[in-house]
């Protein structure tokens, strides 16, 4: 390899490890397994204050009504995103996709948003590296989907599709 080459590979890598929004290929979670269910923070649980549960700018309320242990036990499918969007653009960009998702989903499906700053413990129970990172859990709470990095809107929605 020659010097120009892996000086480059080194520079691409450093870049993204610094913006935020690193991610491996897979958690090391594999689909077809039961969810971690674990207490996340709510609206509810910091008085409604959005800044202890996100550092997205525009968030949605409909985000954070469950924490993934009480998702787990109402028997409907799950959209968990793990996003910090409080320093990764694509974070931001992913957010975006789902609030519009919810419009059309909400009474089917829930969605949660995990931000790594205020639920650092469900990172670590999904083994999430990097963000975004996106589970989708069905209704018995096996993990059915998983996908590292943004989704179009249309790739999300096929895969909601195929859950319901």
């Amino acid at each position: 390899m020659n010097v120009r080459v892996f000086f480059a590979a080194c520079f691409g890598v450093l870049l993204s490890m610094l913006s935020g929004c690193d991610q491996r290929l897979s958690s090391g979670f594999n689909v077809g397994t039961r969810a971690p269910s674990l207490p996340t923070k709510t609206l509810a649980d910091v008085g409604g204050n959005f800044s202890k549960v996100t550092t997205y700018r525009q968030p949605d309320a409909r985000m954070y009504q469950y924490s993934i242990d009480k998702a787990l036990l109402v028997g409907k499918p799950i959209v968990l995103e793990f996003a910090t969007p409080g320093h990764c653009t694509n974070c931001d960009q992913q957010l975006q996709m789902l609030k519009g998702l919810l419009e059309k989903y909400q009474s089917r499906i829930i969605f949660i948003h995990i931000d790594q700053y205020e639920n650092p413990q469900a990172y670590k129970a999904y083994n999430v590296m990097g963000d975004p990172w996106t589970f989708i859990i069905d209704s018995k709470g096996i993990v059915r989907f998983e996908q590292a990095g943004r989704m179009l809107e249309g790739e999300m929605d096929e895969a909601l599709k195929v859950i319901l």
